[in-house]
């Protein structure tokens, strides 16, 4: 059993999907950083200087205690934070497109095989209704 387990461990496929696993975590990253630090702040900028980081609805403002402490956090839908995910999901989406596009145009068509020519059997045979329609 521990045989047919590394057998399956050193596949090709179990190897490729582990590296595409961490390569999507590594690229999901540097999206995220280039839509949060980059994307947003010049979406912002032309949409009158919001940060939609901080954009919110507050369905229940946070609760302090006298001594300044917060004693219930505010309830909010963090609307801002999903448009950034929206947009990090198109960007990803748009390079995944553009890397299989590429990939695509790499590959060769492949041929397919020419036809095979009539059998010996096949031959014969043609042979002998030729020969009767000479006949007739």
């Amino acid at each position: 059993m521990l045989k047919e387990f590394k057998s399956f461990i050193m596949t090709g496929n179990v190897i490729d999907l582990a590296v595409a696993v961490i390569l999507a975590g590594a690229i999901g990253a540097v999206v995220k950083g280039f839509v949060d630090l980059i994307m947003m702040p010049i979406i912002g900028h032309f949409a009158g200087g919001v940060d939609f980081k901080d954009m919110k609805v507050v369905l229940t403002e946070a609760m302090v205690g006298a001594d300044g402490v917060i004693t219930k956090p505010e309830n909010a839908i963090l609307y801002g934070a999903w448009v950034n995910t929206i947009i990090s999901l198109i960007i990803v989406g748009f390079v995944l497109f553009m890397i299989v596009k590429a990939y695509n145009k790499t590959k060769k068509p492949v041929e397919a095989p020419a036809p095979a020519g009539p059998s010996a059997e096949e031959k014969l045979l043609a042979e002998i209704r030729d020969a009767i329609k000479t006949q007739k």
